[in-house]
């Protein structure tokens, strides 16, 4: 998919400023604890997701996060299907004193291809 080029800027400033997880080590982050945050529509959520996963949209993150996720240390990995949103969502969270926001490099889309070998 083509993005607007302030758009792709946006999303690659957000990538450089927060340290991603690979697909390999997202099975162990969660089963130590940390949250898996599907920050596509609800629609995209619906139709799959990774397991576990709770969804918050972009378009509503920083509104609703609060009152689902309250621990401010919680290890939170967000996702969107590649960089783009995943990036800018965990970058979002950082601004709002969440201290271990990352995003999964490579989406749903690596997470699921590791997945199926």
């Amino acid at each position: 998919m083509a993005y607007t080029e302030k758009f792709q800027t946006m999303s690659d400033q957000a990538m450089a400023r927060v340290e991603a997880v690979t697909p390999n080590q997202v099975d162990a982050l969660v089963a130590n604890g940390a949250i898996l945050l599907d920050i596509r529509d609800k629609e995209e959520h619906d139709k799959s997701h990774i397991a576990g996963s709770i969804n918050i949209s972009r378009g509503k993150l920083e509104m609703n996060v609060e009152g689902q996720i309250s621990d401010l240390n919680a290890i939170i990995i967000c996702y969107c299907n590649a960089n783009n949103r995943g990036a800018l969502s965990a970058s979002s969270l950082l601004d709002m004193g969440y201290r271990n926001a990352t995003f999964i490099s490579g989406g749903k889309m690596a997470y699921c291809a590791l997945a199926q070998g």
